[in-house]
């Protein structure tokens, strides 16, 4: 059974001589050990101050060793050497794993044992002493690697995590001054943010009131969907998450071809071929990996003004949805929301002018509603009575039916008006709860 740490100690007098002797040539140890390791690892020679480091936590590693076992200390006050814990420190720095960092104290543990074991066989001639020496000395060195490495890998997560942050943090201040318009260099804007900002590039926003874990799962999955490498996501608060992606088709966007619009004759433009297609799979996609998530598209843009703009856009497509009191999962895109959201910028405006143009028809009620939906299929832009019927899913007389009531309502004929009268229709169908009075 081994012995508890702090009982871990080197008793013999000829372990504790050899210690002293060997202190006396601590370069040459160090030395010899840090040629062992940089023949074996590659990142101890990756550059000088890895190198220098690799070669100081050696020498301050072996010194601690040897005194301690000259003098008697337990392996309980094992501390880490500053060098070894700096080495970590740039290990983190290099982007080094756990377990490539660890190598460097598994093969050092190697190196050491083979010598000074060697070492104690010369040393000590009685068998049973040397037994004892031999499981004495690998207990101790055993305990004291033990407790270095615990110590090593805690700063280097440490460390890792440190950095994590302060360049989250500085790719937050730089999104916030572009967002702000602030003078800014795109060449150090990116450097900054990692993210190119020359290409083409989509900005959409992710919001829930459920777990806030779903909202990274929501973005990665729409940037997997999109065919995007290495989105750029900015956490906002726990409900948010905002994020600016490359579609893998954005090089067709500038062939200028709509891909799809909402009512209005809206098109997303610039997005052309970069979303056509994408919108079913996306929302699709995203309703199955985080059911409880908002998703809101801008659209497509180029440069830090494009950044800038796609992002306020997928912020206002979001705010019709919270106007619309939606229910989760939803998948937005502002060019399709984009006249509502200009309508309902001043809402008790917007609901004055609802009911001025509506009248008896801004009820409401499921009467209220289906009249609402057959005026407003009609006088659309790509509307008409047949296209009506097709869209509600009705003969084409039911459709005429409700218009000519809707008219009764109103008091006028449709084409009284009919720029007005859509707008408000418009409003109606997408923000009901912002925008019709409650009884």
């Amino acid at each position: 059974m081994t012995a508890p740490q702090d009982r871990i100690e080197v008793t013999l007098p000829e372990v504790r001589e050899l210690a002293t002797e060997w202190a006396r040539q601590l370069d040459t140890l160090a030395a010899e050990m840090y040629a062992f390791l940089a023949a074996r690892i590659p990142e101890a020679r990756a550059d000088d101050e890895i190198a220098g480091l690799t070669l100081a936590s050696c020498s301050s590693n072996v010194e601690a060793v040897l005194s301690m076992i000259r003098h008697g200390i337990p392996a309980s006050a094992t501390e880490a050497p500053v060098a070894a814990l700096e080495h970590a420190r740039q290990m983190a720095a290099r982007g080094a794993s756990i377990d490539a960092t660890l190598r460097f104290y598994r093969l050092g543990h190697a190196f050491f044992w083979e010598r000074l074991s060697a070492g104690l066989v010369e040393a000590v001639a009685d068998r049973d002493r040397l037994m004892t020496a031999l499981s004495e000395v690998s207990a101790f060195i055993f305990a004291y690697i033990d407790a270095v490495s615990a110590r090593v890998s805690a700063e280097l997560i440490a460390e890792r995590e440190r950095r994590q942050r302060r360049a989250a943090a500085l790719r937050a201040d730089v999104v916030r001054a572009v967002l702000a318009g602030e003078p800014a260099d795109a060449a150090t804007a990116e450097r900054t943010l990692g993210h190119p900002l020359s290409a083409p590039q989509l900005a959409f926003v992710c919001w829930t009131a459920g777990e806030h874990t779903m909202l990274e799962r929501a973005a990665a999955a729409v940037a997997q969907e999109l065919g995007a490498r290495r989105p750029l996501l900015l956490p906002e608060g726990a409900d948010a998450v905002a994020c600016w992606v490359i579609p893998r088709d954005a090089g067709s966007a500038d062939s200028g071809g709509p891909a799809g619009g909402g009512r209005g004759g809206l098109v997303r433009g610039e997005l052309g071929g970069a979303v056509q297609g994408h919108s079913g799979g996306l929302a699709r996609r995203a309703a199955t990996v985080a059911p409880d998530v908002h998703v809101a598209f801008g659209a497509l843009g180029h440069g830090l003004d494009g950044f800038r703009a796609s992002r306020q856009q997928a912020d206002r497509a979001r705010r019709v949805v919270e106007l619309a009191g939606r229910q989760p999962p939803t998948l937005t895109w502002y060019p399709d929301v984009a006249v509502v959201d200009l309508l309902s910028r001043d809402l008790p405006a917007a609901r004055a002018f609802v009911e001025a143009q509506l009248g008896p028809l801004a009820a409401r009620d499921d009467s209220a509603a289906r009249l609402r939906a057959a005026l407003l299929a009609v006088i659309a832009p790509s509307g008409g009575l047949a296209a009506a019927a097709r869209e509600l899913g009705v003969h084409r007389n039911t459709v005429l039916q409700r218009l000519h009531r809707a008219e009764e309502l109103l008091g006028r004929p449709v084409a009284e008006g009919a720029a007005d009268l859509y707008a408000a229709l418009l409003l109606a169908e997408t923000v009901p709860e912002a925008v019709l009075a409650h009884d």
